[in-house]
């Protein structure tokens, strides 16, 4: 599993130096002080050791190399180790994981996998992951081969835990223990949150139930305003109205009335229309005079020719009746003859009738040529007598004409004398008719101004309502504004109305009087109580999640418990036999201390100083002390043991953990350093069986140890202080030496 190891610049190691391990079993060997143990020191650095102690140092800067009198120092110190992980030994998806861990002369520390950047913890979680702990068990320092004996109950336990590949289970169970501590502070938290909403809140309460009471008030303060003002907008907007109409009938009236008063009292006027009047009747009786002198001269006309007219008639009777008697009646007959014949021949135009004329013209002619002169002066007397007809027709019709038109100059006559008899009673009419007019333009302009002084009073009414509204507004909201609009009026009394506005008016005051609309109280007791009901809600997951941390912490440690105990059996049947095959003899074992031997401020230290530890609990982080018996001995104390024989232990010990779960790689610094040449075998032989399950690295002096190796590096230092790395593998060694 352990592919490789690359050292820049750590301790003695200046130039880049590659350790590749291909074989299940890897010995370092060199003289003291040539850099063997750096080695090893790499193994810790790269995994995230930070005790400088374990690697030998006080400070960051001494794990880089500080050069010498011909190399200069490093500025960083870099370690990289490289593992396979077909296996996916490493819960990570890739075939190859490379650690590194860089250390800078500022004692900055970076850590990446594959070249990304990550934290400690992240590289202690993969590595617990594939048995590969903290504690280091798995790499046995130079003089720390007996560090298991010297380590405290508890360290030793931690160790065994590790070992076991139980870290992953305390890794879980730390977060989980930090989780809860972390939730009980953030319960105490939300307690302390609520103990102080809580005064704040009742008072809160208190005030929103006194609103609440307020708010049956503001209904009602809502319903009646609705009502008074959807009946006030009606009321001022018919009011307005009838007052327009009101005042532009009554201007009208005024200005007939006071048109009518100047006309009438005007004297200019009045002359104006004597003058008229006169003028009218004179004119009126000269035409009467003109029409009786010309009608009586008609009349005079008319008998003169009525006179001649008679004895025209009479002569002519006379010479027709002596003319008659003469003409025979043949010639009267062919006379008539004649006169048809050429009649008849007359056609429609003007010279055919012209010419007709002329025929019948000549007929009488010779019809007088016969019979004389007497026919002569009948026929004249007849037509003087046509024409005086013709003329007394036509005075007959003037006289008519002009007796009509008398009698209209008559009529007009007595019209204007009548109105000449009705203007000399007009003075008494006109100061009665100006007295009137007067009367009647005082009261329009009384009226107007009545009219008048209602359109300012209704504007002050439209103003005080629209006052009220704001009023209503800031008080009740904008719900005392949302009414329809009122098609006509209630039929009610005016005073009805005033009442609801002086109950308006009460209710606002009282509505004030118990705090308004406390919007602002509401919308912080609203806000106050999502939040007293967010941390309750919040108390309450903090409390599920502390009972879930809780459960899983009792499931780690129960699980923990489970492992731990057959771990435990595991290894003490491995330590016994480790044990008996060193000492040839004897056994050995791993007991649990007592709970009453527990020191109580190291486990409270142990614990972080978490609360309700349980008993179980302590039994459960007991810590572990080592029984040995040795054949041929009684030793109660590992303080009775010699230097060999705790060599012997610890070894024991160490092989028996990893013979249980075996680490993918086993480092072990001159452990074998006060071993005689048979324990040396003994080693030897416990080397190669766990060379089998796990990648040995073995940093030794012992000649029986380098025989087990299948690679063996060489570190040398030359003068210039700087380890340098030589190597040889036994299979192509032994091939060149046949």
């Amino acid at each position: 599993m352990l592919k490789r190891l690359e050292i820049v610049g750590f301790k003695s190691f200046a130039k880049k130096t590659v350790l590749d391990f291909g074989n299940a079993t890897t010995a370092v060997v060199g003289p003291n002080g040539s850099g063997k143990s750096n080695v090893a020191e790499a193994f810790r650095f790269a995994l995230g050791e930070q005790s400088m102690k374990s690697m030998r140092g006080k400070r960051a800067e001494d794990l880089i190399f500080n050069g010498s009198h011909t190399a200069p120092r490093a500025n960083r110190a870099a370690v990289v180790i490289v593992f396979d992980n077909a296996r996916r030994a490493f819960k990570i998806d890739f075939d190859e994981v490379a650690i590194e861990r860089v250390v800078h002369r500022d004692g900055t520390s970076e850590y990446s996998i594959n070249g990304s950047r990550v934290r400690l913890r992240d590289i202690e979680e993969l590595l617990a992951s594939a048995n590969i702990g903290e504690t280091g068990h798995h790499i046995i320092s130079q003089g720390e081969a007996d560090r298991i004996l010297l380590a405290s109950p508890r360290d030793r336990r931690a160790m065994l835990e590790d070992a076991l590949g139980l870290k992953i289970y305390e890794f879980k169970k730390q977060e989980a223990e930090r989780k809860l501590v972390k939730t009980e502070e953030n319960i105490a938290q939300v307690n302390s949150l609520r103990r102080e909403l809580a005064p704040h809140l009742r008072f809160l309460e208190s005030q929103v139930k006194k609103l609440e009471r307020a708010d049956a008030l503001k209904a009602e303060l809502v319903g009646l305003a609705q009502t008074y003002f959807a009946i006030e907008d009606a009321y001022i907007a018919k009011e307005k109205k009838q007052a327009a109409d009101d005042l532009r009938d009554a201007r009208e009236r005024l200005a007939v009335v006071s048109a009518e008063l100047e006309r009438v009292a005007d004297p200019k006027t009045a002359d104006e229309e004597t003058i008229r009047r006169a003028e009218a009747l004179r004119k009126a009786e000269r035409e009467v005079s003109e029409l009786s002198i010309e009608r009586a001269a008609l009349s005079r006309e008319t008998g003169r020719i009525e006179g001649a007219l008679a004895e025209v008639k009479r002569r002519a009777t006379a010479a027709a009746r002596d003319s008659y008697a003469k003409v025979s009646y043949e010639d009267l007959e062919a006379l008539h003859v004649e006169v048809e014949r050429e009649v008849e021949r007359a056609g429609d135009t003007m010279q055919s009738m012209l010419a007709a004329l002329d025929s019948i013209k000549r007929a009488v002619q010779l019809f007088f040529t016969r019979y004389g002169s007497p026919d002569t002066e009948r026929f004249t007397e007849e037509g003087a007598a046509a024409k005086l007809e013709e003329e007394q027709a036509i005075l007959a019709e003037k006289c008519t004409a002009v007796s009509t038109a008398l009698e209209r100059a008559e009529s007009a006559r007595t019209r204007a004398r009548e109105a000449m008899v009705a203007l000399e009673q007009t003075g008494r009419e006109i100061r009665r008719r100006i007295l009137d007019s007067a009367q009647a333009k005082a009261h329009e302009e009384g009226n107007i101004a009545k009219i008048e002084a209602r359109i300012h009073e209704l504007a002050l009414l439209a103003d005080m309502l629209e006052r009220n509204k704001g009023e209503a507004l800031a008080v009740a909201g904008s719900a005392a504004l949302s009414y329809a609009p009122l098609e006509r009026l209630p039929e009610e009394e005016r005073a009805v109305q005033e009442g609801r506005d002086h109950a308006l008016e009460r209710m606002k005051i009282r509505l004030e009087e118990a705090g308004g609309t406390g919007e602002e109280i509401r919308h912080e007791h609203k806000e106050v109580s999502e939040r007293e009901t967010f941390l309750a809600a919040e108390l309450e997951d903090l409390a599920k999640s502390a009972a879930g941390l809780g459960a899983l912490i009792n499931d780690l440690n129960t699980e923990l418990a489970k492992h731990f105990s057959e771990g435990l059996a595991k290894v003490n049947a491995s330590f016994n036999e480790y044990f008996s095959l060193m000492f040839g003899g004897g056994n050995g074992r791993l007991v649990l201390e007592e709970p009453e031997q527990i020191d109580s401020d190291e486990d409270g230290a142990e614990e972080g100083g978490r609360e309700n530890v349980g008993e179980r609990e302590k039994k459960d982080r007991a810590g572990i002390e080592i029984a040995v018996n040795l054949p041929k001995k009684k030793v109660r104390s590992l303080m009775q043991l010699s230097g060999g024989e705790r060599a012997l232990t610890s070894i024991a010990l160490i092989f028996a953990m990893s013979q249980v779960n075996p680490p993918p790689f086993l480092i072990l610094d001159e452990t074998d350093a006060a071993l005689d040449e048979a324990n040396s075998r003994r080693y030897g032989d416990m080397i190669e069986n766990l060379a089998a399950k796990s990648q040995l690295i073995v940093i030794t002096h012992n000649r029986e140890t380098m025989m087990r190796a299948g690679v063996l590096y060489g570190v040398t230092m030359g003068g210039d202080g700087v380890s340098k790395l030589l190597s040889v593998k036994f299979d192509e060694a032994v091939a060149v030496a046949k």
